[in-house]
Parts: structure tokens; C-alpha cells; sequence
């Protein structure tokens, strides 16, 4: 990856694109990222999952970063965005052993 590489920014486009305000649900967003996607672009997506949740932001900082950027009504899913994230890694990983 090149100097200008940045997770942040792959990961803002990420939850931008795939859960905006015009989606009919979560798991249809999710879904259809999915379908779409070839496994390196899973996999990438992913990494930068990880890296984000691995970073040194605060907690606080993360889940701010995570409403800022993907059009989620967290109270109505039961989650709060880091636990949010985490279950879309795990589904991720899921699909990336089927493609």
C-alpha cells in the first residue's frame, strides 16, 4: 500500500457507501456490500476495520466516528456502534470463506 494509504478514509467510505440514509435495512446494506464485493476487497475492508478498532482513539472517539459516518439508528438495533462493527467484521470473515 502506498504513503497515503489511510484507514480512516477507507473505512468513512466503507460505512458511507454501504449504510447510508436510503438503505431498506442493515442486513440488506450488509448483504449487498457483500455480494459485491470480490474477496480482496473483503479482506481490505476488514483489515481496516481491525486497524480502526485497534487504534489508539478512545472509545468514545470510535463510536463518535462510527454515527458520524454510517446512517444508524443504534437504540433501535440494540448495539452500540463498536458492538455494531464487530458483528459486521465477523460477517465479513463469514463471506470471505465462501467467495
Amino acid at each position: 500500500m502506498n504513503e497515503s494509504y489511510n484507514y480512516l478514509e477507507e473505512l468513512e467510505d466503507f460505512l458511507g457507501g454501504a449504510f447510508h440514509q436510503d438503505i431498506d435495512s442493515l442486513e440488506e446494506a450488509l448483504d449487498k456490500f457483500i455480494h459485491e464485493a470480490s474477496k480482496d476487497c473483503l479482506l481490505s475492508t476488514i483489515k481496516d476495520c481491525q486497524d480502526f478498532l485497534n487504534s489508539t482513539l478512545t472509545i468514545q472517539e470510535k463510536e463518535s466516528f462510527i454515527e458520524n459516518n454510517a446512517e444508524i439508528y443504534f437504540s433501535a438495533i440494540s448495539l452500540n456502534p463498536l458492538q455494531w462493527l464487530n458483528k459486521i467484521i465477523e460477517e465479513m470473515k463469514e463471506a470471505v470463506d465462501m467467495k
